[in-house]
């Protein structure tokens, strides 16, 4: 099983932007983090940033021949990006969504997410812990891959 993480727009700032909303731990030190759990459920972690949203929704078209479920922190896209949303739509694979902080106690404009609605999963105000709770949740609901049929002699 491989499962995509998807970090949005500012993402990459993370240990620095706002410590007392998003901790010190940088995007690298969450990466590696989720990429040991992987490993030790047992399952491939990909990760990828990007501040732009275009090349989110090139990634994500790329993903139904290398993944099998999408973690996803939008960032400021959550609440402004119908194409993002559509995108997660059009490739038909589970998605969660994580978020640092909770996004229902800051600013009123925070509190809406066009994603939500889609995910089977929404995650927000635990840290980075989330995104663990998350990729654990992708792996234990995958379906089980079904063993090839025994060749006929």
């Amino acid at each position: 099983m491989r499962i995509a993480v998807i970090n949005g727009p500012n993402l990459n700032l993370l240990g620095t932007r706002e410590p007392e909303v998003y901790g010190k731990d940088t995007l690298h030190d969450l990466e590696r983090h989720l990429n040991d759990l992987g490993a030790e459920l047992g399952v491939r972690v990909e990760c990828f940033q990007s501040n732009h949203e275009g090349a989110l929704i090139d990634y994500l078209h790329g993903l139904p021949r290398k993944a099998d479920a999408v973690v996803i922190n939008p960032g400021g896209l959550t609440h402004t990006s119908v194409v993002l949303r559509d995108a997660l739509v059009g490739i038909g694979l589970p998605v969660y969504e994580v978020h640092i902080s909770n996004i229902h106690t800051r600013e009123e404009f925070r509190r809406h997410s066009f994603i939500s609605g889609i995910a089977r999963g929404v995650i927000c105000g635990m840290g980075l812990r989330g995104y663990e709770y998350a990729v654990r949740e992708a792996a234990a609901s995958a379906p089980a891959k079904k063993a090839a049929a025994p060749r006929k002699k």
